[in-house]
């Protein structure tokens, strides 16, 4: 059996009561059975209405989009109030069984609701423009234009519902399986037997040996789980494609692009641009191998403290450093973020079962966002906590624009979360100035950059070649899909950092190919793009500080490009990124002026 796992988090534990106040509130059945009535009431009032408009009809238009969107909040609200629980523990056989439930009873509600926006896309474009340039309807203007956007790809409605219904028990069911799966997987270091996080943070142990073994035992946990996680893998690749087939979309990335608002000349640049500096990664390495004195550097060094004397941060240092980072940025930013720990916004603590990783839930406007991580008292956490409260501060400015138009496009969702972990960086930097700790908590942040940029630039590319090989060759091996991922990561690490055999398996815990396929890339937009908001930040002083926590509150209220454009940003400018990651090779120069007074000669 698994030792129970420890951290100074212990205790620290979300408190969901502002959703439902359990598995036995009775308001989650209510909720469930009121939205089924309104929609079956939506469905007889609107019907046959929506694609016959008028330019006159802003009203009535008016009206079907705000119970639309009340009612849309009420169905979901169960179904994230059961994805929560089931996140933070995943072994109560409860937690699963809402999850199916209100799942299966939000498909069940959106039968009588899916006419709306297969009717809104087929109006004709006149009314339509009319109707969304209607005063009346300029809370929802972006909502509905982006929605005509997908018009190419609606299928009918009868087709439209039946996929939706078979979702339930197909994608949806393979995610869950993979989450429950992975979250119960062991992995063997020394005598005991780790979970997920506690490995992995076994790889950032000072001691080679540590990191050596949590490698293999991170390894041989997925070996152990390789067929399971293989089929797994193969098949939502398959539904993937399956998609794409049946809605006629262009290429395997043209919904994720939709989604996230961005051209795909903007994310080929991106890409593009940034594998230009694969051999920056390659320099800051080599760096790194000389001041560990190792030679050659393998994989799982990567994330090695420079010193082994490296301080911790107890949970409470820890929440007065974030706290403290946001305040002196914004006062009212950091009011918010205090909300999110006096409130018990936040589940921080390790236990078995639990969700890997970390996220910063948006709920529903109604509430408020909730924050899952897996706090391990290393520095790095204080970043990722900074991360999510960034996510949290995000969300909770933006409940304002309503359900619809609250959550932004995955390209600026990482905005903010990455903007508090610079915040937060230049204040760790201030209360630990002795160049020895300066110069290793710059190293961990380039870690922590490359990660963000290079390391997701390899993961798109990597999905983007799995998806190719699977629809050309069929179902893949385990041995095939590692041939792919060492290849896709070698482009990266070139001959700097050596690549160990069991390296091959460790594609198949990564939760974004299976949630959100070609998610990735958005990590790199949104690093490149924080990198440019701190120069700007630098540049206007504290005039910068209330037109950012304006574009935070606009959330998706508008396009990506739009929005930023307010702020002096062109993404759509090649030169955009290649900023950025200029900004990146300044701070490796920084790090190799440091690293002189530690490296021999």
């Amino acid at each position: 059996m698994a030792d129970k796992p420890t951290s100074s988090a212990d205790g620290v534990a979300w408190k969901l009561d502002d959703l439902y106040q359990g598995l036995d509130d009775p308001r989650l059945d209510d909720d469930l059975k009121e939205a089924l009535a309104r929609a079956q009431a939506f469905e007889r009032d609107y019907r046959g209405r929506i694609a016959t408009l008028e330019p006159s009809s802003a009203p009535l238009l008016l009206k079907a989009v705000s119970e639309l969107e009340s009612l849309s909040e009420q169905m979901d609200k169960p179904l994230i109030y059961a994805m929560l629980l089931h996140s933070a523990r995943s072994d109560d056989p409860r937690h699963g069984a809402l999850v199916a439930h209100t799942r299966e009873q939000r498909t069940a509600i959106n039968k009588h609701l899916i006419f709306f926006d297969l009717e809104w896309v087929q109006l004709a474009d006149a009314p339509a423009r009319a109707l969304s340039a209607a005063p009346a309807l300029a809370k929802y203007r972006h909502y509905l234009e982006h929605k005509r956007v997908w018009r190419p790809y609606f299928l009918s409605e009868p087709e439209e519902k039946i996929l939706d219904d078979k979702a339930v028990t197909g994608k949806s069911a393979w995610m869950r399986l993979f989450e429950e799966s992975v979250s119960d997987i062991k992995f063997p270091l020394a005598d005991k037997q780790l979970s997920l996080q506690e490995i992995n943070a076994k790889l950032y142990d000072a001691d080679r040996g540590v990191r050596r073994d949590a490698a293999a035992g991170l390894t041989c946990g997925l070996q152990d789980h390789s067929r399971l996680l293989t089929f797994i893998f193969n098949n939502l690749v398959l539904d993937h494609h399956s998609d794409c087939r049946l809605r006629h979309y262009p290429h395997v990335m043209a919904a994720r692009n939709l989604s996230n608002e961005i051209d795909d000349h903007v994310v080929d640049t991106l890409m593009q641009t940034s594998e230009r500096y694969f051999p920056l990664v390659q320099r800051y390495y080599r760096l790194k191998g000389r001041l560990l004195g190792i030679e050659p550097l393998y994989d799982y060094d990567r994330y090695a403290p420079l010193f082994a004397d490296m301080p911790t941060c107890a949970w409470p240092t820890a929440r007065q450093i974030v706290e403290e980072s946001y305040t002196a940025f914004s006062p009212d930013a950091g009011e918010i973020i205090r909300e999110f720990f006096e409130r018990r916004w936040i589940d921080a603590e390790l236990r078995p079962s639990k969700r890997g990783g970390a996220f910063s839930s948006s709920a529903v406007p109604s509430a408020h966002p909730y924050i899952l991580l897996n706090y391990t008292d290393k520095l790095r956490d204080v970043m990722t906590l900074a991360h999510e409260l960034g996510h949290g501060l995000h969300q909770y400015l933006s409940r304002g624009q309503g359900y619809f138009q609250c959550d932004t496009p995955l390209t600026t969702a990482e905005m903010a979360s990455i903007f508090g972990e610079m915040l937060t960086f230049h204040r760790l930097l201030e209360l630990y100035p002795e160049p020895r700790l300066r110069l290793a908590m710059l190293c961990s942040k380039l870690e922590d950059s490359f990660a963000t940029v290079f390391r997701q630039v390899v993961l798109t590319r990597f999905e983007q070649k799995l998806h190719q090989t699977r629809q050309e060759k069929g179902e893949l091996s385990t041995d095939a899909i590692n041939a792919l991922w060492l290849e896709a990561n070698r482009a990266m690490f070139g001959d700097v950092v050596h690549i160990t055999e069991g390296y091959a398996w460790w594609w198949s815990y990564i939760g974004h190919f299976i949630r959100s396929p070609f998610y990735c890339y958005a990590y790199a937009f949104g690093e490149l793009l924080v990198l440019a908001l701190v120069q700007k930040y630098k540049q206007d002083g504290p005039a910068f500080v209330p037109r950012y926590l304006a574009l935070l509150a606009s959330g998706g209220s508008d396009a990506p490009h739009v929005l930023l454009g307010k702020l002096g940003v062109n993404v759509n400018d090649p030169g955009f990124w290649e900023l950025g990651l200029k900004l990146l090779e300044g701070m490796v120069d920084e790090a190799e002026g440091l690293a002189r007074g530690f490296l021999k000669s």
